[in-house]
C-alpha cells in the first residue's frame, strides 16, 4: 500500500505527536539551524523508534518535487479511508453528536487544507468531499495546509447525495450553506424529536441534538497557509 508523502514541520510534528498512524521514516535537511519544532521532531522519532535522514536540501527539494517542505519530509501510513455510513455509526458508538461537514467544489488544495483546519477547530466529527470533482484530501500540500487536522478530523469521500441521504436516513438534520443566501435564525434543536426517534436511537443522549452542514451549493474559499 502507498505511503503518504508529509511535508512541513508542522504536519509531520502533529503526525508523531498524534500517533493515530505509523511514521516510517522522516528526512530532515542538514543545513537546516536548530529550530523547537526541529527538535521536537527529533525527540518523537526517537521515543517512536522511527528512522531520521540527514539529507541534503535538493534532495528534499526533488521528493516534494518542488513544494513547500521547510526542510522535512516524512512518510506514514495511509490516512484511515471511511464511508459516511461507516463513520456514522462510529459516531453514534461513541455516544457522540454527528456533525458533517459537506463541501462542494473545493478545487484549490489550501482551501481544502483550510477548511479542515476550521472543521478540526469548531469540532466536526467528518469533512466529506465529492469523489470526482475537487482536491485530493490524501495529497501532500492539502495534509501540509491543514497542518495536523487531517489526523483529527476524518475525511469522506464518496458521493455528497450519498452522503446526505444517509444522514437524512439517520434522522440528522441537513442545513444548507449558501454564499448568496440571508441568514437564518432557525435554531437546529428543533429537529432533535426527529433524530431520537430515528433508527439509531439507541445510541442518542437524551435530549441531544445535532446538526449536519452542508454546503454542496456553495463554493468555499478560504485563506491558504504554510
Amino acid at each position: 500500500m502507498p505511503l503518504d508523502q508529509l511535508e512541513g514541520r508542522n504536519p509531520v510534528v502533529e503526525c508523531l505527536a498524534r500517533g493515530r498512524r505509523r511514521v516510517h521514516r522522516v528526512w530532515l535537511d542538514q543545513g537546516a539551524k536548530p529550530d523547537p519544532r526541529i527538535q521536537r521532531i527529533l525527540v518523537l522519532c526517537e521515543a517512536a523508534c522511527v528512522p531520521v535522514d540527514r539529507v541534503e536540501r535538493r534532495r528534499l527539494d526533488k521528493m516534494a518535487d518542488g513544494r513547500v517542505h521547510n526542510g522535512v519530509v516524512a512518510h506514514a501510513d495511509p490516512l484511515q479511508r471511511w464511508t459516511s455510513a461507516a463513520l456514522l455509526d462510529d459516531v453514534f458508538a461513541r455516544g457522540q453528536e454527528p456533525f458533517f461537514v459537506l463541501a462542494d467544489g473545493l478545487q484549490y488544495e489550501h482551501n481544502l487544507g483550510a477548511v479542515l483546519r476550521s472543521a478540526l477547530g469548531f469540532g466536526a466529527s467528518a469533512v466529506v468531499v465529492p469523489t470526482r470533482r475537487g482536491a485530493d484530501p490524501t495529497s501532500p500540500v492539502v495534509q501540509r495546509v491543514a497542518m495536523g487536522a487531517v489526523e483529527e478530523v476524518p475525511v469522506v469521500q464518496e458521493s455528497l447525495f450519498v452522503t446526505a441521504s444517509t444522514l437524512r436516513k439517520a434522522g440528522v438534520p441537513l442545513v444548507g450553506a449558501d454564499a448568496a443566501g440571508t441568514p437564518s435564525r432557525r435554531p437546529i434543536c428543533a429537529a432533535r424529536s426527529r433524530w431520537c426517534s430515528a433508527r439509531r436511537a439507541a445510541a442518542c443522549r437524551p435530549g441531544c441534538a445535532s446538526a449536519a452542514t452542508r454546503s454542496s451549493r456553495s463554493r468555499c474559499s478560504a485563506g491558504s497557509s504554510r
